[in-house]
């Protein structure tokens, strides 16, 4: 895990429609090279390509050096190829031959067009692990408000890597507006709403069959809106919620680092839940249980060897953040005795 500072992730990654859903909370605006990363509307793409994706990898050869009794021995590994970034020459990755170089600008940029409808535009744009990991997120240009006052995006992100790290990716998602945060679209469906390729060299032929796969981006918006719907009808009583937490994140007896940090995280959690206004609006019902467990990942729990910024999108990109909404429905479906799966 890279740890990208604040002015690399100012300067290599762009945010669009700010004046929808404001600054991203890294923004800072003497960090920004010379030219703003944040758009009021939708990003040109003109801008990801010169700004982000202005370079291509380039493939090299594997070679080491070691020292015997008579002198300096090289040997090359044919079998083996570098990806490499050439404009700052850092090795992104070493491969068996068969691994086939996904161009950010073709698979992130070019192939994203054939799957949009006409009045999607991109949203947030990056790179990460300088220059390891890009996406690029598409989106409609109104945000979206349910019945229960739950503003939302829907987008389809596009990522891929260079360091082995992640497949080529298309994934469906929501971001709500109030806490910036990731949650999933589809907490029901099983795959349908991502579809991954491998860098193989009959990858290519997969692109024409991700549309069909992912449908489209607008009905992200009638997915997630019933999705909030019914769980803003699911009760979950104070006690439930102490309950829920005591499954979620049990305490240890014994006195020690173990029980200090549960103790913590719990405590955190339920701030969240009873006076933030991210998470307290949807209070007592399951909408505000997912929202609090997800809010506290996105923006409270500690980050470890890299920046929040950098941390919160590789679990965007990954798919991470919707296996956590689904297991904090697991878990509270325990402690409903069975409310979602009845």
């Amino acid at each position: 895990m890279s740890r990208e500072s604040l002015q690399w992730l100012n300067q290599n990654t762009l945010i669009g429609f700010t004046d929808q859903r404001g600054h991203a909370w890294h923004y800072r605006a003497g960090e920004q090279g010379g030219e703003p990363n944040h758009y009021p509307g939708p990003i040109p793409v003109r801008d990801v390509i010169r700004r982000l994706f202005g370079w291509q990898p380039v493939e090299g050869t594997v070679e080491s050096a070691f020292i015997t009794e008579d002198g300096v021995t090289r040997v090359t590994d044919t079998a083996r190829k570098a990806i490499i970034r050439p404009d700052t020459g850092a090795i992104l990755g070493v491969f068996k031959q068969g691994y086939q170089i996904h161009d950010y600008a073709q698979w992130l940029v070019d192939n994203v067009a054939t799957l949009l409808d006409d009045d999607l535009a991109i949203g947030s744009a990056g790179l990460l692990r300088g220059g390891a990991v890009a996406w690029v997120q598409v989106e409609v240009p109104e945000t979206c408000t349910t019945d229960e006052g739950v503003a939302f995006r829907p987008f389809l992100l596009a990522a891929s890597s260079l360091d082995g790290s992640l497949k080529t990716t298309y994934r469906r998602g929501a971001t709500v507006v109030v806490c910036d945060n990731t949650l999933s679209a589809a907490l029901n469906e099983s795959g349908a709403w991502q579809i991954k390729i491998k860098h193989s060299s009959n990858s290519l032929g997969r692109i024409t069959r991700a549309r069909e796969a992912l449908g489209i981006v607008h009905r992200v918006a009638d997915d997630f809106a019933a999705q909030v719907r019914a769980l803003c009808r699911v009760e979950v009583t104070d006690r439930q919620w102490d309950r829920f937490l005591t499954e979620l994140v049990p305490v240890p007896p014994e006195q020690g680092r173990s029980r200090t940090l549960a103790e913590r995280r719990r405590e955190a959690l339920t701030a969240l839940w009873r006076h933030d206004p991210r998470v307290s609006p949807w209070r007592g019902t399951a909408y505000g249980v997912v929202a609090a467990v997800n809010t506290y990942t996105h923006h409270e729990q500690s980050v470890r060897g890299a920046h929040r910024a950098e941390r919160n999108m590789l679990r965007a990109v990954t798919g991470e953040f919707d296996q956590l909404d689904r297991e904090t429905l697991s878990v509270l479906d325990r402690v409903l005795d069975g409310a979602f799966t009845r």
